[in-house]
């Protein structure tokens, strides 16, 4: 019974939140040319989603993080509360790289479309990447794009092998790679469970990996050492 009541706990708060907060959103996106507004009203949306689900963020490592620059953000993925957890704990500027199914998401897909988020086919291959890297290539300068390299939540939280698109993304555009560790979400909310548990949220920020001329499987697994360092 307690598991159903916070089922219905947290989806009755992630629709109220978007009815509340949609209309903003799209205003502020549709009326400034960056996005940078929109984005400010996720933030909203994920401190409201974390407090009411007794969340409670930890971050380290933020003086990794130089003011202005633009980085492919890479991090690890096992829960729902990572996004949310994310968008607080970074205070950059980012656009997501999301997969296409979730544009059809009454409201939410059409907030995150015109605050210009970055949807991916996945289905299409090397031509998704080349769209994604276009992409990349019109956002405006200082804002980067965070992707989650394994490509799905974790069913147990331990890593999954790392796709190489993310990677990709970062050496052609020349941008550093800023990873990312999430520790504790998957305790939090678990991958096929709708009921959550309250506590901590630990995000570490590690140093930023530069691409430059490192083969792109080396750049792979040390990203992928960073990031595991912390779990």
């Amino acid at each position: 019974m307690l598991r159903m009541l916070k089922a219905a706990w947290i989806l009755f708060w992630a629709i109220s939140l978007t009815l509340i907060l949609f209309l903003p959103i799209v205003i502020a996106a549709l009326s400034g040319k960056r996005g940078d507004a929109a984005f400010h009203g996720t933030r909203i949306y994920a401190w409201g989603i974390l407090k009411v689900c007794g969340i409670r963020l930890r971050v380290r490592g933020r003086e990794n993080i130089q003011p202005g620059q633009r980085y492919v953000i890479l991090s690890n993925h096992a829960s729902y509360f990572d996004p949310p957890a994310l968008v607080l704990a970074l205070r950059l500027q980012y656009r997501w790289v999301i997969k296409k199914e979730l544009r059809k998401v009454p409201l939410f897909g059409l907030a995150l479309e015109t605050s210009r988020n970055l949807f991916i086919d996945r289905s299409r291959g090397s031509d998704a990447l080349e769209s994604i890297k276009r992409g990349v290539a019109q956002l405006p300068n200082g804002t980067g794009i965070l992707i989650f390299p394994e490509g799905t939540r974790s069913l147990d939280g331990k890593l999954l092998p790392f796709k190489k698109g993310g990677f990709v993304i970062a050496k052609d555009g020349q941008l550093p790679i800023l990873p990312v560790t999430i520790r504790g979400s998957h305790q939090r909310l678990p991958k096929g469970h709708a009921a959550f548990t309250p506590g901590e949220i630990e995000i570490v920020i590690h140093p930023p990996v530069a691409t430059g001329d490192l083969p792109l499987d080396d750049l792979m697994t040390d990203v992928r050492n960073s990031i595991a360092s912390s779990l």
